[in-house]
């Protein structure tokens, strides 16, 4: 087994062993004392699991805050009910919400790391892996590498979603220090996470904004899901730049992870 409480680097093609299940003694456990974040593309993918629209998951199930680190808004799931402040898609029988768990769930025991170059712009990632003492997954002789953990997973368009958000972290961290309030702040928390209000404003308050700030949004209206979060993303971004009072901050660079809340 590996090491309790311990998080080391891990190159994308090393292998580590871990297996999870109903078969593994700890299954289920990770899901309680419930403190998780919620990315954009993980509210639209739980939204649509569960047949509500993005406004209605958010109401029910979430609970919001500006982030400490990006002063953006962020969102994590709301506990259920009781002690244990388990995740409210938690059974006995595993997660309901399985096929569109979030990206941190499916990441588990991994974590990616992301830092972007001041020079180019890039995004370069790494991964460590998490080693908690409660977890009996490192021990089912089940080796596994990076790259095939994160391929089995389904986490491309997870990763696909972070780095566009982490885009507009950077956008924020370079030009609108501090918490956004105001107008401003409802706009955003609408483009980032309330996908369907989103596409409903887009014949009105997004267009003008949009005309605004020279961002072309003919035809966005009749484009899928995925591509109206990107968009929309895009806009989120822009918003951040043409905002009064805009003034140039830091950058974040090859030294350091950018923050997500």
């Amino acid at each position: 087994m590996e090491e309790p409480n311990t998080i080391r680097p891990v190159d994308i093609d090393a292998a580590f062993d871990f297996m999870c299940g109903p078969h593994v003694p700890c299954f289920n456990a990770c899901c309680r004392d419930l403190n998780q974040f919620l990315t954009p593309y993980d509210v639209l993918r739980l939204a649509r699991h569960l047949e509500m629209s993005t406004g209605e998951f958010l109401r029910a199930y979430t609970i919001s805050h500006d982030g400490p680190e990006t002063g953006l808004p962020v969102v994590g799931l709301k506990p259920a009910g009781g002690a244990e402040k388990k995740c409210p898609f938690v059974t006995s029988g595993g997660c309901r919400v399985y096929e569109n768990r979030p990206g941190s769930c499916r990441m588990y025991p991994l974590a990616r790391m992301l830092r972007r170059s001041r020079q180019t712009g890039q995004l370069a990632e790494s991964y460590v892996l998490i080693c908690e003492p409660h977890c009996r997954g490192f021990d089912q002789g089940h080796p596994v590498t990076v790259r095939q953990w994160v391929r089995d997973q389904g986490l491309a368009p997870y990763n696909q979603g972070n780095d566009a958000m982490i885009g507009v972290i950077a956008v924020k961290q370079q030009h609108f220090p501090g918490p956004v309030k105001g107008e401003l702040g409802e706009k955003l928390f609408m483009s980032l996470y309330d996908l369907d209000a989103f596409r409903q404003a887009l014949c009105g308050p997004v267009a003008a904004d949009c005309r605004r700030i020279g961002m072309a949004s003919e035809g966005i209206g009749g484009q899928d899901d995925d591509q109206m979060l990107a968009f929309a993303l895009q806009y989120a971004a822009q918003m951040l730049c043409h905002a009064p009072g805009q003034t140039a901050g830091a950058d974040s660079d090859s030294r350091g992870e950018m923050p997500w809340t």
